[in-house]
């Protein structure tokens, strides 16, 4: 970078950890494609399976539909975080042991889904680094993930949500009989989710809450993901979805119109469905609704942006029953953006191109770090 280049330098950190690591490699795809390069200098990290971060220069290359899943792998390099306040640049540590330095980056752009990434645990380093971050911060973001705890927040906050019972590794156990009469107090069909994962993983349709041997084939499928999970009883209702924008300081939250999803010939909305079997889906915005319910869904999601504490994006997805009755079913606070994702579609259908989209969150990372004089 030459010393009279005065473009912003966006970080897009992408990959990870968790089972989503290839939802999050062709999410980073989209969002580097949308950054104007005339605007921004861009920066394309991405972290491997084990945790390395290196530059990614091939991210072109990443989508659904090859003969294998998108991927991060190690080069050898690595890139060396500087965590203080001075605004150090970042470093580039090459197999010999030699260092680059890649500049000063003034905002993250993080698309790291699941754990590890949209949990807090990345957010609380950019905050040790003192640099602008696209997103929600420590609190929202951890209590966002964890199904458990966005369940109380929405219960405490008198967001209309369903019943719900949490188990944990330990309880289930100590404790099989106990839990099994929990989760079929939830009613005959519920599902079983890990307590911190996304995109559906882990994620079990049990169609008779009395089978006990149905019941623990679920709770195992989560735990596979988590040492917690949820269970809720399925809701007789559509699925709408709503893209909220929007600072901690500077600007109340705005909606989208609302989306929503229908499916054919599967049993619910899994990872396979939402990434691999477009046919099976289909999304529609705006929704299909009155215009009271249409206001009272997104009054409700933009009343949950602001229980958790949100800065910039989030998705909150609800439950229109047939009597009208809107819940709240989870809030999504780093929301996918494939080209196949709702939020990103919402917000097009809402008059928001995708590239606006980009350059918006990224102003409101660089304005949200302070309170408004």
């Amino acid at each position: 970078m030459s010393s009279d280049d005065s473009r912003p330098t966006v970080a897009v950190l992408f990959g990870g950890r968790s089972s989503e690591h290839a939802v999050s490699c062709v999410t980073a795809a989209s969002v580097l494609a949308a950054l104007d390069e005339d605007r921004y200098r861009v920066l394309p990290i991405g972290m491997t399976r084990e945790g390395v971060c290196r530059v990614v220069e091939d991210w072109r290359s990443f989508r659904f539909g090859g003969a294998t899943q998108p991927e991060v792998v190690d080069d050898g390099t690595e890139i060396v975080f500087p965590l203080d306040v001075r605004r150090s640049p970042l470093r580039r540590l090459a197999a010999d042991g030699s260092l680059e330095s890649l500049g000063v980056v003034d905002v993250f752009f993080p698309v790291l889904h699941g754990p590890f990434g949209e949990d807090g645990t990345v957010q609380g380093i950019f905050e040790l680094m003192d640099v602008p971050y696209v997103g929600c911060g420590v609190l929202s973001s951890a209590v966002g993930m964890d199904k458990r705890y966005m369940k109380t927040v929405l219960a405490a906050a008198g967001i209309p949500t369903s019943a719900w019972e949490s188990v944990t590794v330990r309880q289930a156990q100590q404790d099989p009989t106990g839990v099994r009469e929990r989760i079929a107090a939830l009613g005959p069909v519920v599902f079983v989710k890990p307590a911190n994962a996304g995109s559906s993983m882990g994620v079990s349709r049990v169609g008779d809450s009395a089978d006990a041997e149905a019941v623990d084939g679920a709770l195992a499928a989560a735990f596979a993901h988590d040492t917690a999970v949820i269970v809720e009883p399925a809701v007789a209702g559509r699925e709408v979805e709503c893209g909220v924008l929007g600072s901690r300081f500077h600007e109340a939250p705005r909606a989208s119109l609302p989306g929503e999803i229908t499916t054919s010939g599967v049993e619910f909305y899994d990872f396979e469905t939402k990434y691999l079997n477009p046919d099976a889906v289909s999304l529609t915005c705006p929704a299909d609704l009155d215009r009271a319910t249409t206001a009272e869904v997104q009054r409700l999601a933009c009343a949950t942006f602001e229980a958790f504490d949100c800065s910039g994006l989030a998705r909150v997805d609800t439950f229109v029953t047939p009597a009208g009755e809107v819940l709240v079913n989870e809030i999504n606070t780093l929301p996918g953006f494939t080209p196949s994702s709702m939020y990103p579609f919402m917000w097009e259908r809402s008059g928001l191109r995708y590239e606006e989209l980009v350059d918006t969150l990224i102003d409101i990372a660089l304005r949200d770090r302070l309170p408004a004089a």
